[in-house]
């Protein structure tokens, strides 16, 4: 009996650990991005998938916001359809908007969807179509000072959430592809993941934005140092925007809009990681780099009473010793 009571304390204390954590993200929506290797490795897909049921069932509601640039990638390459990118972004021919849509909402999602069921009735696949939860218009980046006509890849101009919030009341877990209708030509468009999922944390008022990527984080020197930020300000984000390279910025951007639109915290974190989510949410240590809203230096304080506030102070003090070390 001795035996058994002490093997069994360190998941007692685990528990207990991720305690004042659960309580202060108790009934908070969080829309996670799901990409990069966290997307194509099984066993880190079927993790992800465990980390988003585990938020549901302690009372979070998590919703999963999805791209698929690997399999859209791989399946233009069968149809034998060029994959061409400028200023980042994959020029979509109207043949290829239909690969990038039979790839999304029907291939990665169908995916995802299966295996955040296995463990219940508890997934819902939707596109930015459905119910015009995104709506978009043609995106014409600016390249050498000149606007680039790049095709079906939209801009968003509209979020609609009311499918996505009739589905979290229903206690599901929505899980939605990055693809819009335009409200112009009604044409259907790329959008890009990091952006959508950004605009609908925002839209949704999620307590936080997690951005699963295949670097530890917000690198602090890159390439001269591998220190990862572990936190910073809208502002200090802002200022180092223009030095990020091609792939972060997306990301960061997007972490930049949703603490700007009220947003509590948005989260850059290693989808290498098995579990990385629930390391981040619900250990002292946190894994990855998290922005704030301006004037929360010292603690990233929402609305949520002392006792949240409290928790807060509790991680950054956490962060702090942990960056100092």
């Amino acid at each position: 009996m001795s035996t058994r009571k002490h093997t069994a304390l360190p998941k007692a204390r685990i528990l207990v650990e991720a305690l004042p954590w659960l309580t202060r993200h108790y009934g908070k929506t969080v829309v996670i991005k799901f990409g990069g290797n966290a997307m194509v490795d099984d066993e880190l897909k079927a993790a992800f998938a465990q980390d988003v049921v585990f938020l549901r069932q302690a009372g979070l509601k998590p919703v999963v916001v999805h791209g698929g640039g690997p399999q859209i990638s791989a399946q233009l390459d069968r149809h034998g359809l060029v994959s061409e990118f400028k200023a980042g972004l994959r020029v979509t021919t109207p043949e290829a908007m239909d690969v990038v849509r039979m790839v999304l909402a029907g291939q990665v999602q169908r995916e995802l969807v299966g295996l955040l069921n296995q463990h219940g009735p508890l997934a819902v696949g939707l596109t930015g179509e459905d119910a015009h939860t995104i709506s978009a218009t043609r995106h014409r980046p600016r390249i050498d000072g000149e606007l680039v006509d790049i095709g079906r890849v939209g801009e968003i101009t509209e979020i609609d959430t009311g499918a996505i919030e009739a589905l979290l009341a229903d206690g599901r877990i929505p899980v939605i592809s990055s693809i819009a209708r335009s409200v112009d030509d009604g044409h259907v468009y790329n959008v890009n993941a990091d952006t959508a999922a950004a605009a609908l944390a925002a839209a949704l008022g999620a307590e936080t934005l997690m951005v699963l990527t295949d670097v530890e984080g917000l690198y602090e020197d890159w390439p001269n140092s591998d220190e990862v930020i572990s936190r910073l300000t809208a502002s200090q984000l802002e200022k180092l925007l223009p030095d990020l390279s091609s792939g972060m910025v997306p990301k960061m951007e997007g972490c930049l809009f949703a603490v700007r639109n009220g947003v509590v915290t948005a989260r850059v974190i290693d989808g290498r990681v098995p579990h990385s989510i629930l390391l981040e949410i619900f250990t002292d240590e946190g894994i990855g780099t998290m922005v704030v809203p301006d004037g929360q230096s010292d603690t990233a304080r929402g609305d949520r009473g002392d006792q949240s506030d409290q928790g807060e102070q509790s991680e950054q003090n956490e962060r702090n010793e942990g960056a100092a070390q």
